[in-house]
C-alpha cells in the first residue's frame, strides 16, 4: 500500500511528458514550411522527452514505390541509408500496406523485423512500435520507435496513443508541406514566365529612340537606384517599370503596382502603407499596405504626380530612409524595395506652382528614362502593327490583313494615344472587319485626320519634356566646357545618347 502514491506520482510525471512531447511536436511543425528540418525536430523531442532510444520518420516515395527515412534519431548516416522498405515489406512495410499500428514487444524473437538499417546488434529486450502516418484513409508513411520497458516508463498502450497523435500531426503538416511546395512551384513558374514576357528583349522597338530606352533599361535594371518613368500615356511606362523589375536581381521578388490617381486622397496613405484595427472607422482589422507587400521586391508608382501634398512627405522619408508607420500605429517598419515611378504630367510646372515637393522631385529624378511618343518612332509601327494582328488574329480565329493604303494611313496618323492607341485600333479592325484585307476606305474617319506634329510653341508634355531634356543638356555641357562624354557621364547616359539629343535638339556650341 506505501508504493501508491509513488505509483501515482510516476504516472502524473509520465503524463506529463506525454502532454509536454505532444506539445512541442505541435510547436515544432508550425514553426516553418522545412520538412526535413521539423520532422527531425519531431523525431528528436520524442527521443529526448519520452526515452525512445531510436525513432524513424518514413515516407512513401510515390515514384519508386519505397519507404525512405527522411527524419531518424539515433542513427547513423549508414544507418539511414539502409533503411528502405518495399509496401509489404517487413514490419515497415506491412504497416503501411494494412494501414494499421503494429508492436513487437521483442525484436529478437521476431522473424519478421529485418533491421534493414543495422543499427540493433543486440535486438533482445527492445520493443518495436509502429504506426502508420495517414489523413482521410491516404497513408502518407509510417512513424517508427525503439522501446526499452520497465515498470516506471508505463506501457505500450500509453505509447501507441501519444505516436498515434504526433503521427496524425505529422500527416497534416506533411500535406500542408505538400500544399506549399506545389503554391512556391507555381509561384517560380509564374515568375519565369513574367520574366522571359516582360523581358526588354520582347518590347517591340527598332527605332534610336527606343534603342537607346532599352540601353538605359540594361544598365538600369541591376543597380538599386530609383527610376523615373516619364513619357505620355500609352507609351508602354509599365511595360517598361515590369521589364526593369524581371531583369533585376529583384525578381523573385513581388512586383507591386499602384496607380496614385485611382484612390481617393482620403484612402491613399491606408492603401500605400497599410493601417491597424481600429485606425479609422471600418477599419475591422489590421492591413499590410502596398510598401509591405513589396518587400524585398519593387514598387511602381504610377501617376506619382497626382499624389497629394499631405503624402509627398512619407513618400519622401520612405525614399531616404526606407521607414514608415502604418495607419494608427507608431510602430516603424522597415522596408527593403526598389521604387519606379512614373508621371505624364509636367512635373518640373508643378514643382515651379508648389503643388508638388521640389526635394521629393530630386530624389525621384534620380534616373530619369523618357519614353518617345508614337509619333517619334515611325519606323517601328508596321513592325507593331504586324505584332498586334499576329495577337489579335489569334485570339479571334481570324486572318485580317492591312493594304498598302491602310498602312500609309496608319504611318501618317499621329497617334495621340500612343501605341495603347494603336493597338486599340487594330483590335477593333480584326473584331469588326467584314473582310480579311483592309484597305484605307475601311479605316474609321478619324484616322485620316492627319494631326499636326509638335512643335517648339507646342504646350503639350512631348514639347515640355523637350524642352526639359535641351535645358540640362545645355547646363550639362557648358559645366564640361562642352566634352560631350564627361557632359554624358554628368547626365548619366552614354556619349552615343547625348550624340543623338544634341543633334536631335540643334544644339549648337556657343563661340565667345
Amino acid at each position: 500500500m506505501k508504493s501508491t502514491p509513488n505509483k501515482k506520482t510516476d504516472l502524473i510525471v509520465r503524463k506529463n511528458r506525454e502532454l509536454t512531447a505532444i506539445l512541442e511536436v505541435s510547436k515544432v511543425l508550425t514553426t516553418s514550411f522545412d520538412l526535413d528540418k521539423n520532422l527531425l525536430s519531431v523525431i528528436s523531442t520524442l527521443g529526448s522527452l519520452l526515452e525512445m532510444q531510436r525513432g524513424c520518420v518514413f515516407l512513401l516515395d510515390p515514384l519508386s514505390g519505397e519507404l525512405r527515412i527522411v527524419a531518424a534519431h539515433g542513427l547513423t548516416k549508414n544507418n539511414i541509408e539502409k533503411g528502405k522498405y518495399r509496401i509489404g515489406e517487413g514490419i515497415v512495410g506491412r504497416v503501411l500496406e494494412k494501414k494499421i499500428p503494429m508492436v513487437i514487444p521483442n525484436i529478437g524473437e521476431e522473424p519478421l523485423f529485418l533491421n534493414k538499417t543495422g543499427s540493433r546488434p543486440e535486438k533482445d529486450g527492445i520493443s518495436f512500435l509502429c504506426v502508420p502516418i495517414m489523413l482521410k484513409n491516404e497513408v502518407l508513411g509510417v512513424l517508427s520507435v525503439d522501446r526499452i520497458y520497465s515498470k516506471k516508463q508505463g506501457g505500450v498502450d500509453d505509447d501507441l496513443r501519444v505516436l498515434k497523435i504526433v503521427a496524425s500531426l505529422t500527416a497534416q503538416f506533411i500535406k500542408l508541406w505538400e500544399s506549399y511546395e506545389e503554391v512556391e512551384k507555381e509561384k517560380e513558374d509564374l515568375k519565369r514566365a513574367l520574366k522571359g514576357k516582360y523581358s526588354i528583349e520582347n518590347v517591340i522597338g527598332r527605332s534610336d529612340r527606343m534603342q537607346e530606352v532599352f540601353e538605359a533599361i540594361h544598365r538600369v535594371s541591376p543597380s538599386k537606384a530609383t527610376v523615373f518613368l516619364r513619357g505620355e500615356s500609352g507609351t508602354g511606362k509599365e511595360l517598361f517599370a515590369k521589364a526593369i523589375h524581371y531583369m533585376s536581381p529583384r525578381s523573385k521578388g513581388a512586383f507591386i503596382k499602384f496607380n496614385c490617381a485611382s484612390i481617393p486622397e482620403g484612402l491613399l496613405e491606408s492603401e500605400l502603407f497599410g493601417h491597424e484595427k481600429g485606425a479609422f472607422t471600418g477599419a475591422i482589422a489590421s492591413r499590410s499596405g502596398k510598401f509591405e507587400l513589396a518587400n524585398k521586391g519593387t514598387i511602381f508608382l504610377d501617376e506619382i504626380g497626382d499624389l497629394p501634398p499631405t503624402l509627398q512627405p512619407k513618400i519622401l522619408r520612405v525614399l531616404q530612409e526606407r521607414e514608415f508607420e502604418r495607419v494608427g500605429s507608431e510602430k516603424t517598419m522597415k522596408v527593403d524595395v526598389r521604387i519606379i515611378t512614373a508621371t505624364s504630367r509636367n512635373l518640373e510646372h508643378l514643382v515651379s506652382q508648389g503643388k508638388f515637393r521640389e526635394d521629393l522631385y530630386y530624389r525621384l529624378n534620380v534616373i530619369p528614362l523618357f519614353l518617345p511618343p508614337l509619333c517619334d518612332r515611325g519606323e517601328d509601327i508596321p513592325v507593331l502593327i504586324d505584332h498586334f494582328l499576329k495577337k489579335f488574329n489569334q485570339e479571334n480565329g481570324r486572318s485580317v490583313v492591312l493594304d498598302k493604303s491602310a498602312l500609309q494611313v496608319f504611318l501618317n496618323y499621329n497617334w495621340p494615344g500612343n501605341v495603347r492607341e494603336l493597338e486599340n485600333t487594330i483590335e477593333r479592325l480584326v473584331i469588326m472587319s467584314p473582310s480579311e484585307q483592309v484597305s484605307a476606305s475601311d479605316l474609321p474617319v478619324s484616322l485620316s485626320i492627319q494631326r499636326p506634329k509638335s512643335s517648339g510653341k507646342s504646350t503639350s508634355l512631348t514639347a515640355n519634356i523637350g524642352e526639359i531634356e535641351k535645358s540640362n543638356i545645355l547646363n550639362a555641357l557648358e559645366k564640361t566646357g562642352w566634352i560631350q562624354a564627361k557632359a554624358a557621364r554628368l547626365l548619366g547616359i552614354t556619349p552615343r545618347q547625348i550624340g543623338y539629343k544634341i543633334k536631335k535638339y540643334d544644339i549648337e556650341e556657343k563661340v565667345v
